[in-house]
């Protein structure tokens, strides 16, 4: 029995005793492992020359840069319309006639009415001669005392009176004069003829309709005539965008018809007036207008196609660059803490708009460790931004991946380089 006891009671010593020693290496695995820092899987490219031209992108419409809308002055039915959509006109050549016979009429009224004022006016000039014979007459006669006081001065008073009436004809034939005009003018109105060579790019209008004269309203838009051989790109530049362009600029146009065929263009105009969409929405957009010319390929694009345009607003050449995704912004060199929003290089610049400048940085590798450096930069492209100090020519800074860049990476950190990520001029060879 005593043996059965003891022989029990070493094999539960034995099964402790084995717990025991299992709990401590469990403890001092999680001791040891938490010691052990993150090693943090990096890319990176070296720190080379390039040159970086910035580039404000938008886009737009197709439009001729001449082009006159043609809307009639006098209201009428069309008799003649010799022109069809698509038609080449010269300047001068004739568009289009409204019937006159209203106007015709009105004429030989205003030269009846010019007829009857100079008829008058001359009956006004025979009574003014005689009166003013008459009054010079009792005017000697006065002076010789031969007739009275009231005598001339009734004789004054006709003259006077007769003087006034022979002005008033004459303002009369000049108001004669000033309707015969007008309504010829009128008359004239009713043919209009092309005021450029160019294209009928747009025809409204058939034989047989009424059209409305803009004298009283908006009128009647007949036709747009158009210099299709000088062409330009109106695009929409956001307003942060607007102010880094300058009339001169080049541009390069993509237009869907011509899938990547690059279209060379020059800025012309920037507008001064904003065009705003969404006003009082979170969707608010403030655009400007920006007009392209189109220096090459016009006689080829058609009015309304769509395009995009990327304006080429500064260049520099052989500067130290690095790849965008390379540059973040950290306020204290540390990355941020969990659950902080990560910041790409749009909220750097916004930042930096606001007078809350954050630093800027790039990781380098330096003994398998990451190395934050604090940089300047300066004009980007698509791809790379200028780095104006803080790095040189052949360090290799971390390129890859984004969430290591934005977020993991700090002083000190691990890293293990999986390989050197291809730059983008790699990619295109």
């Amino acid at each position: 029995m005593a043996n059965g006891k003891q022989k029990k009671s070493k094999k539960k010593l034995y099964i402790f005793g084995g717990l025991g020693l299992l709990l401590v290496a469990l403890v001092l695995i999680v001791i040891f492992q938490g010691n052990k820092e993150e090693i943090i899987n990096v890319q990176t490219e070296k720190v080379e020359k390039r040159t970086i031209t910035q580039t404000v992108s938008a886009t737009g419409k197709i439009n001729p840069e001449f082009k006159v809308v043609i809307t009639p002055e006098v209201t009428g039915e069309i008799v003649q319309l010799p022109v069809k959509e698509g038609q080449v006109v010269k300047k001068g050549e004739l568009l289009i006639k409204i019937k006159a016979d209203a106007y015709m009429a009105q004429k030989q009224r205003s030269e009846a009415t010019l007829w009857a004022a100079k008829s008058s006016l001359a009956q006004r000039k025979a009574e003014l001669d005689k009166i003013t014979s008459d009054y010079d007459r009792m005017k000697e006669l006065h002076a010789k005392k031969l007739s009275s006081d009231a005598d001339l001065e009734a004789a004054k008073s006709t003259y006077l009176s007769t003087a006034a009436g022979y002005e008033a004809a004459k303002a009369n034939v000049q108001q004669s004069e000033a309707s015969l005009r007008e309504t010829i003018e009128s008359l004239n109105k009713t043919t209009i003829y092309s005021p450029m060579a160019g294209v009928i790019t747009q025809l409204n209008v058939e034989l047989g309709e009424r059209v409305l004269g803009s004298g009283f309203s908006q009128g009647t838009d007949i036709m747009t005539v158009s210099d299709l051989k000088s062409m330009e790109a109106r695009v929409d530049v956001d307003e942060n965008d607007v102010v880094l362009i300058s009339v001169g600029d080049t541009a390069y146009i993509k237009v869907d018809a011509f899938g990547d065929k690059d279209i060379k263009g020059i800025v012309t105009q920037i507008g001064n007036s904003a065009k705003t969409s969404g006003l009082g929405s979170q969707e608010q957009v403030v655009n400007f207008e920006v007009r392209i010319r189109v220096t090459n390929l016009a006689s080829s694009l058609r009015p309304g196609m769509s395009c995009n345009a990327d304006i080429r607003t500064e260049t520099v050449n052989d500067v130290i660059s690095v790849p965008l995704q390379s540059v973040t912004a950290r306020g204290d060199f540390n990355a941020p803490k969990e659950g902080a929003e990560e910041e790409s290089m749009a909220k750097v610049i916004e930042k930096k708009t606001n007078g809350n400048k954050p630093e800027e940085i790039v990781f380098i590798i330096e003994n398998g460790k990451a190395k934050s450096k604090k940089i300047k930069t300066g004009l980007s492209d698509d791809n790379y931004i200028e780095v104006k100090g803080g790095l040189k020519v052949g360090e290799e800074v971390v390129n890859g991946s984004y969430r290591a860049i934005s977020r993991d990476l700090k002083d000190g950190s691990l890293v293990k380089v999986e390989g050197k990520k291809k730059s983008f001029t790699e990619k295109k060879n």
